[in-house]
């Protein structure tokens, strides 16, 4: 049985080469679970959440790494988000009923964005790529060649049931403590990088990691670490709404009530739904709050 719900990140022994292997089940089904997305639509928000957990695997930070696709196509909108615990969510936007095709498809011309922040705000990184090929993984390996300037594959796929992906990564350096010099690691990144070609959807998505390194690199000395484990993690509260709509403004958030009788709030996410009647709208604004015998309350 293939590993659920972790991360697993290998190191090749004799070459400056490492890589990680991830896999999302009741966490992907958590993630789409309240959300009706046509197959293209969820198969590539799958794939563009693996693809977060690969890439914020990679950066030691206390913060969140949120991967955005932005473009003119039917999808104008796909976010998948990453905490340094590896808490993941996502969502995507779209104008058509049922969008299909590959990622050339569904955003159409536009750009891969990959910005990273830390919990405090203190450091935001953000790195642009234009969106090429017709997989995520494609624009993926443009974005580490022009932004990290590390030679990246990855490995990426996603359906109703799970998302699973693998990243292979050559790291800074020409040789090792082992000794290897220049020549035969580029030898073993292009053989490494071929051997990962051979990587099947099914074997990604049946097959336990030590079975898939087994049969990749059965030749290389691995090392591999303990797994870590990897969750459907939305960060929306009430007080994060309530502060939205102190944003938004007293009077626009009054006109909603008055038409309404109560202000709803559903986040994108997770599509929970926020309620605030007139009594909480008055303490988000500080106001007072007319009675029935039209007296007020402060």
């Amino acid at each position: 049985m293939h590993d659920r719900d972790c991360l697993h990140r290998f190191m090749f022994e004799h070459f400056p080469i490492r890589g990680h292997l991830v896999h999302l089940d009741s966490a992907w089904r958590a993630l789409i679970e309240h959300r009706d997305y046509p197959d293209a639509i969820r198969d590539t928000l799958g794939e563009a959440v693996a693809a977060s957990l690969l890439l914020a695997a990679t950066v030691k930070f206390d913060g969140t790494l949120s991967l955005q696709l932005q473009g003119e196509g039917p999808v104008h909108l796909m976010l998948a988000q990453c905490t340094s615990g590896l808490g993941v969510r996502g969502l995507a936007r779209y104008s058509e009923d049922r969008p299909s095709g590959g990622i050339a498809d569904l955003i159409g011309a536009g750009n891969l964005t990959v910005t990273l922040e830390t919990d405090a705000g203190s450091q935001r990184y953000q790195g642009i790529v234009p969106i090429e090929g017709s997989r995520l993984a494609d624009s993926l390996q443009v974005y580490f060649e022009n932004s990290e300037q590390l030679p990246t594959r990855l490995w990426l796929h996603a359906d109703e049931s799970g998302a699973s992906g693998m990243l292979l990564q050559r790291l800074p350096g020409s040789s090792t403590a082992a000794g290897a010099d220049s020549g035969s690691v580029e030898d073993a990144w292009r053989r490494a990088r071929l051997i990962g070609e051979t990587l099947t959807f099914a074997e990604l998505r049946t097959l336990a990691d030590v079975e898939i390194l087994r049969r990749l690199f059965n030749e290389d000395d691995l090392r591999l670490f303990e797994p870590l484990p990897v969750y459907f993690r939305c960060r929306c509260s009430r007080e994060r709404v309530g502060g939205m709509l102190q944003g938004l403004g007293e009077g626009e958030t009054r006109s909603v009530l008055t038409e309404r009788g109560e202000v709803e709030v559903r986040c994108d996410f997770c599509n929970r739904a926020y309620l605030f009647d007139a009594v909480d709208v008055a303490q988000l604004f500080n106001s007072v709050f007319p009675s029935d015998s039209g007296s007020s309350v402060h």
